[in-house]
C-alpha cells in the first residue's frame, strides 16, 4: 500500500497522471455519420517551420497567452460566464504543454497526437456541441501546413441560429488565431536554431 501511495504521488508530481477531477463529466465524441447535422468551418495556412515547432505553438494557445484575436474571445468568455459557464477564468495547467483531459479556459483537450494534432471540445454554454481541431501536415523538414477545423452540432433552432450568428466572426477570430500560431511557430524554430 505504501508503495502504491508513493507511486501515485510521484506520478502526480511528475505530471504523469492522465486524468483528475477536472476531467470528470461527459466527453461526447460521436462521429459525424452517427446522426445529426454537423457544421464545419475549415481554414488552412502554410507555415515555414518544422512540425514540432508548429505543434508547440498550437499547444501554447489560451491561458495567460490568450487566443490572438483576444478581444472577441474575451467577449465570448464574458457571455459564457453570464450564462453560467466557466468563461476564460479556468486558464490552463501548464503554459506550454497540453495533455488529454486538460482544461483550457472553456475548452477541454480531447485529443493529442504529438507534433500532429490537437482537438478541443467546448465546455462553454452552447446550444449544441463544438469541437476545435488542429491538424499539422509536414511538407518537408522546415515547412508544414496547419489545418484548423471548427465543428458544431446544433441542438434545435437556437443551435442553428447560434451557428449562423457567429459564422461571420469566425473569419476574424480564426484568421487572427492562425496568423498568431504561424508567427509563434516561426519564432520558436528560429530560437531553437540560434540556441
Amino acid at each position: 500500500m505504501r508503495e502504491a501511495i508513493r507511486s501515485a504521488i510521484g506520478q502526480l508530481e511528475s505530471h504523469l497522471v492522465e486524468t483528475n477531477w477536472t476531467t470528470a463529466g461527459p466527453m461526447p465524441g460521436d462521429p459525424d455519420w452517427s446522426g445529426g447535422t454537423v457544421f464545419r468551418d475549415e481554414r488552412e495556412v502554410a507555415v515555414a517551420a518544422p512540425s514540432w515547432a508548429l505543434f508547440r505553438a498550437v499547444c501554447r494557445i489560451g491561458g495567460q497567452r490568450g487566443w490572438y484575436a483576444d478581444w472577441l474571445w474575451k467577449i465570448r468568455g464574458g457571455l459564457d460566464r453570464l450564462a453560467g459557464g466557466p468563461g476564460l477564468r479556468r486558464g490552463r495547467r501548464e503554459s506550454d504543454t497540453l495533455r488529454y483531459g486538460d482544461a483550457l479556459d472553456f475548452w477541454r483537450v480531447v485529443g493529442v497526437d504529438q507534433d500532429r494534432s490537437l482537438s478541443l471540445r467546448a465546455e462553454m454554454r452552447l446550444p449544441g456541441e463544438a469541437l476545435l481541431d488542429f491538424r499539422i501536415g509536414a511538407n518537408g523538414e522546415q515547412d508544414c501546413t496547419l489545418r484548423q477545423t471548427a465543428l458544431f452540432q446544433p441542438r434545435g433552432l437556437f443551435g442553428l441560429m447560434y451557428w449562423y450568428a457567429v459564422l461571420p466572426l469566425h473569419g476574424i477570430i480564426f484568421r487572427g488565431m492562425l496568423s498568431g500560431i504561424q508567427r509563434d511557430a516561426v519564432q520558436i524554430a528560429m530560437r531553437e536554431r540560434a540556441g
